[in-house]
């Protein structure tokens, strides 16, 4: 027996007209006793913006502007992780020093050249994060002198599906408080070691 299906209206797509993105409201006030969920950007619900490891470090200023972002992953085209970069590193010495070093314009620097590569991030587990406080994240954010937090989720295999992120910023604002995390060199040497990072 076939069933007698209706037409649906159509209508002709307004000027002007935009689409949904996925947000995820966060909470505007926590307290460091909060659950740390309440602070972490959750990329089940909100797009993990990406870029190129060969697109230019001035692609990747306009996108953090265009979304709103200060972090971006770099991808493959498989999508798999290859590092990050923040708006510290676009603002920092390392575009300085690539220009420098290879002798091109600063336009012409690129992603890869002073992103955080895979290899140099560590990450939290989501099972110890459902059971965290922001409390924990902010010391353990400033005991690693980092501004980002990356957060997996186990897959079947044992392997590793980034879940979402905390920002020292976006806590900064949640906790009504100006958060500092960057460690300090106190030494020469302790500065050399930076500045070769």
């Amino acid at each position: 027996m076939t069933h007698a299906y209706n037409l649906i209206p159509t209508a002709p797509l307004q000027k002007g007209a935009t689409f949904h993105k996925p947000q995820q409201v966060l909470p505007e006030q926590v307290s460091a006793d909060e659950p740390a969920l309440q602070v972490m950007t959750d990329f089940q619900i909100v797009t993990a913006y990406t870029i190129f490891p060969l697109e230019t470090i001035e692609d990747a200023r306009a996108k953090m502007i265009h979304r709103g972002v200060r972090m971006l992953l770099v991808v493959d085209d498989m999508n798999h992780i290859l590092g990050l970069i923040t708006a510290t590193d676009l603002t920092g010495e390392k575009p300085m020093q690539v220009v420098q070093n290879q002798g091109i314009r600063h336009a012409d620097v690129m992603v890869k050249d002073i992103m955080t590569p895979r290899e140099r991030l560590e990450v939290l587990g989501m099972e110890d994060v459902q059971k965290a406080h922001v409390g924990d994240i902010l010391a353990t954010l400033k005991a690693h002198g980092r501004q980002h937090a990356l957060v997996v989720d186990r897959t079947p295999d044992r392997g590793q599906m980034l879940r979402g992120m905390f920002s020292v910023s976006q806590i900064g604002r949640q906790l009504g408080a100006r958060v500092e995390t960057i460690a300090v060199a106190r030494t020469f040497a302790e500065i050399g070691a930076e500045l070769a990072r």
